[in-house]
C-alpha cells in the first residue's frame, strides 16, 4: 500500500472514530430537525452569535494533509439578518470577523485574520485580510506551461506577508444583483528553492518579493442559494494592475473572468457548468502565473500565461438529505512555453456525495473524491466546490 493510501486510510478511521462518538452523543434539540428527525445545525446556525471556534481540515494535494483552527464572530445571527431582510426586501450577510492558524506535513503554515461586514444599508460591504505564511509548493518549469507528469519537479517555498482588501458598490436599488468593487493584493514574499542538477535558471524578475496590484472588480449574482444553488447563475470579471507607482517591484496584469450557472433538468437532477478563464501579462513572477483550478489538480501544477477550463456538475438528490454528485472537466495552459494548439489538455473527473446538514438554509457538505493525470485526491466540501 502507498504512503498516500496509508494516510487516506488512518484519516478516514480517526473520521469514522469520530462518527461513532457523534451518534453516542445525547445531541441537544438544536441539533435535531423538528421536521424530518434528522441530523441538522439550521437552529444553531441561524441563532449563534458571538465567538465561535471552526475546525478547519486541509487535503489540498500540493501541500499535503493538514489541519487547523479558527476563530470567527458573528456580530449578529444569521436569523437576525434574515429578520432585516423582511423590512429592507434583500438579504444582509452578517458581520464576521475571524483569526485561524494551520499547518500541513509537507511544512506549510501560515496564520491570519480577516472579517466581511456591509454598511449603509448593504449599499457598500468589505471583505478583506492579512496573513503571515509559509507556502511548499512544486515548480514543474521555467514559464509554467503544461508539464508531463514525467518531468522533473522543484521544491520551493514562499516566505513571508499576503494582504487582500476589496470593497464593494452594490449598483442598482436594494433588490439589485450586481455589485463593483475595487481591490488592493499586497504580497512581500521571499522564494526559496530546493537546488539541484536540473534547477532552472530565473530572471530577476521571476524571484520579485513584492507585487503591489490595484484594480476593479464586477461582480453578479443571481443564485437561488449562496450555499448549495439550485438555479441561477454567478458572473464576475476581475482585473489588477501591478505598477511601482503603489509599491511593486515589476509592472504586469492579472484578468479573470468566470461563470457558475445552475439548471434543474429534472425534478431531482441539477446540473451546473462552470467556465473560468485568466490570463497575466508583463514581467509576471513566476509564483503569480495564472494555473489550472481544478478537483483533482494539485495547486500552481499547471500553469503559464494563460488558463482556460471548463468543468460540469452533476447533483441528484437521492433522498431531501442525501445527494450524490459527479463532476469532470477540461483546460489548458499556454502562453510563454507553446501556444494553445500545441498545449495539452488537461482533465480530472470525479464523485463525490453531500448531506443536507442545514436544511433552513440549504446548506450541504460533504466530500469529493477526485481524480487527475498524475494523481488521486479528496476534499471535503461544504456547500459548492467552486469559489
Amino acid at each position: 500500500m502507498s504512503a498516500r493510501a496509508i494516510r487516506v486510510a488512518r484519516l478516514a478511521s480517526a473520521l469514522l472514530a469520530f462518527a461513532g462518538q457523534v451518534n453516542a452523543l445525547d445531541l441537544k434539540d438544536a441539533f435535531i430537525d423538528k421536521q424530518d428527525g434528522y441530523l441538522d445545525a439550521s437552529d444553531w446556525l441561524l441563532e449563534k452569535k458571538g465567538f465561535l471556534p471552526v475546525p478547519i481540515i486541509i487535503t489540498e494535494p500540493a501541500v499535503g494533509y493538514g489541519g487547523g483552527v479558527g476563530l470567527t464572530f458573528f456580530r449578529e445571527s444569521i436569523g437576525e439578518a434574515a429578520e432585516k431582510a423582511k423590512e429592507t426586501g434583500h438579504v444582509t450577510p452578517p458581520d464576521v470577523f475571524a483569526i485561524a492558524a494551520f499547518g500541513t506535513e509537507n511544512g506549510t503554515k501560515g496564520i491570519g485574520g480577516g472579517g466581511m461586514f456591509s454598511f449603509d444599508d448593504d449599499r457598500w460591504r468589505y471583505r478583506g485580510g492579512l496573513a503571515r505564511m509559509n507556502v511548499n509548493l512544486d515548480f514543474y518549469g521555467r514559464d509554467g506551461g503544461a508539464f508531463s507528469s514525467t518531468q522533473e519537479k522543484i521544491g520551493y517555498s514562499l516566505d513571508g506577508w499576503a494582504s487582500s482588501q476589496q470593497v464593494l458598490r452594490r449598483l442598482g436599488g436594494a433588490s439589485s444583483n450586481d455589485w463593483i468593487a475595487a481591490r488592493w493584493i499586497y504580497l512581500d514574499l521571499d522564494s526559496s528553492f530546493d537546488l539541484g542538477d536540473n534547477a532552472p535558471a530565473f530572471s530577476k524578475t521571476d524571484l520579485t518579493n513584492r507585487a503591489s496590484g490595484l484594480g476593479l472588480s464586477y461582480e453578479h449574482d443571481s443564485r437561488d442559494n449562496i450555499f448549495t444553488p439550485s438555479r441561477g447563475w454567478m458572473f464576475g470579471f476581475d482585473t489588477l494592475f501591478y505598477d511601482p507607482d503603489w509599491g511593486s517591484d515589476t509592472r504586469f496584469q492579472t484578468y479573470r473572468a468566470h461563470a457558475y450557472a445552475y439548471f434543474p433538468i429534472a425534478s431531482k437532477w441539477i446540473l451546473g457548468v462552470r467556465a473560468d478563464g485568466r490570463t497575466a501579462n508583463g514581467d509576471v513572477p513566476f509564483y503569480q502565473l495564472p494555473y489550472l483550478d481544478m478537483r483533482g489538480l494539485p495547486a500552481a501544477r499547471y500553469q503559464d500565461q494563460h488558463t482556460a477550463l471548463a468543468e460540469a456538475e452533476v447533483r441528484w438528490n437521492v433522498t431531501p438529505r442525501w445527494a450524490f454528485v459527479g463532476f469532470a472537466g477540461a483546460g489548458r495552459a499556454w502562453g510563454k512555453s507553446q501556444a494553445f494548439d500545441d498545449a495539452s489538455t488537461i482533465v480530472s473527473r470525479g464523485l463525490g456525495f453531500r448531506y443536507l446538514i442545514a436544511r433552513q438554509l440549504g446548506l450541504q457538505m460533504g466530500t469529493d473524491f477526485a481524480w487527475g493525470p498524475d494523481d488521486f485526491a479528496f476534499y471535503i466540501q461544504v456547500g459548492s466546490a467552486w469559489r
